[in-house]
């Protein structure tokens, strides 16, 4: 009876085996440099787009460094959008030297103000070439622009930059968001190009060229507009491409309520995504065999997969427990299944400061609770995923930022990461 229980468990693992062995297989891609376009002369137009909703605090940083980017001024024009402010945030923009534009319809989310903005670009016959889209807490390396132009120069016509963290030190909600999107652009992003496939919009920090936004616009319903837009060009034929010389910066929360509230709003825009593409790009990879449709459908798939798979684990191990008691002694089974928890978790200590390494940081340079957090923070996540899944968050809220820093004070600190696009 206790073999066909264990036959059972595991043709249940098959598919949650299948898909982490999937994941780590692109990941491996990751253990190569990253890649860098052909350099190129300053030639494109970029506008700079910040959507900010009262973010008095930290804005006039992010202009001051869009200003002294390494690459023409006549070439860079910035427009920051400030919406649902009770604050002095497009005030504070001006004096830095932004451009201001107030929209003219009510705002709900972020990708509702990028588009009315965008749709007032057009009507304006702005000559822009591309638009790179920022968050007020960034702070943009000056080497951003030559970096995109190199890429659009090369082909790009959509392109995610680099995500780097302002405060990996503050705290262990800091430290093991920063370890996350490392992962992100190096395991994910920059991996999946090795393979001929599509990175993805991370939010802060992409291009887009204007041939696209022109045609097709910035429409977008969820609360990922970054994932969404990514998902319709995949379906479209495009690719998004990873660009690691374009550097962002940017704030991570620093206490577990607010990353929490982050997290689950990103969870609950993933399975918007799912609900309304997946079906889609089910049939788009069916008919075209374009494995980038494919691969964005394991992508959506990873609050449902985590949920289960969560639950799937939680379930073994009390069956296996159970078994135990009803013999009276340790099946092998159970033991495998507690020392690989423990392996597990010493594993993920090991693989946050493998990670930290491999982006050229150094250990101290992160919260030293974010190394041994790391594995709850992931799990978290699942946590996350299933309450969303039952009470999805219904409204766009903005995330509170107070790290008003400058680049100079990150060089100081040893955390500066910089690449030469020259």
């Amino acid at each position: 009876m206790f073999d066909s229980i264990y036959v059972i468990l595991f043709l249940l693992g098959v598919p949650f085996f299948a898909y982490a062995f999937y994941n780590i297989f692109i990941g491996l891609k990751g253990y190569r440099k990253y890649r860098h376009y052909p350099k190129a002369a300053p030639k494109n137009r970029f506008c700079a787009v910040v959507a900010a909703r009262n973010e008095e605090g930290v804005i006039g940083q992010l202009v001051d460094t869009l200003k002294n980017v390494d690459y023409p001024e006549e070439l860079v024009d910035i427009w920051v959008i400030p919406n649902n402010c009770t604050d002095e945030t497009g005030r504070v923009a001006r004096e830095h030297g932004a451009n201001v534009y107030d929209p003219k319809r009510e705002i709900h989310s972020k990708g509702e103000a990028l588009n009315e903005f965008f749709d007032y670009t057009f009507a304006m016959n702005d000559t822009y070439d591309a638009f790179c889209v920022f968050d007020a807490d960034n702070l943009v390396d000056p080497h951003f622009f030559r970096s995109m132009n190199n890429a659009l120069e090369s082909g790009v016509r959509i392109a995610q930059g680099y995500r780097e963290s302002k405060n990996p030190k503050d705290s262990w909600v800091s430290g093991c968001q920063s370890v996350f999107y490392w992962t992100i652009n190096r395991f994910m992003n920059e991996s999946k190009m090795g393979f001929g496939l599509s990175a993805t919009l991370n939010g802060t920090g992409f291009m887009v060229c204007r041939e696209i936004l022109e045609k097709d616009g910035f429409n977008t319903f969820s609360l990922t507009e970054d994932i969404e837009f990514s998902t319709q060009n995949i379906m479209k034929g495009e690719t998004v491409y990873f660009v690691s010389d374009a550097i962002t910066y940017d704030e991570h929360p620093t206490d577990q309520a607010t990353s929490w509230k982050q997290r689950s709003r990103w969870s609950t825009g993933t399975i918007q995504c799912l609900y309304h593409y997946g079906p889609m790009l089910w049939k788009d990879w069916r008919e075209t065999k374009n494995f980038k449709c494919f691969d964005m459908l394991v992508y959506l798939l990873a609050p449902f997969l985590q949920v289960l798979s969560t639950i799937y684990g939680v379930f073994t191990i009390v069956i296996y427990a159970i078994i135990s008691l009803y013999q009276m002694e340790m099946s092998n089974s159970f033991i495998f299944a507690v020392v690989l928890t423990v392996v597990s978790l010493v594993f993920s200590v090991i693989y946050s400061m493998f990670v930290v390494k491999m982006e050229h940081h150094k250990v101290n340079e992160v919260a030293g609770s974010a190394f041994f957090s790391f594995w709850y923070f992931i799990m978290s996540w699942a946590i996350i995923n299933i309450i969303v899944f039952f009470k999805p968050i219904t409204t766009w809220e903005p995330i509170e930022h107070k790290k008003g820093v400058e680049l100079a004070d990150i060089e100081k600190a040893g955390d500066l990461r910089t690449v030469s696009a020259e």
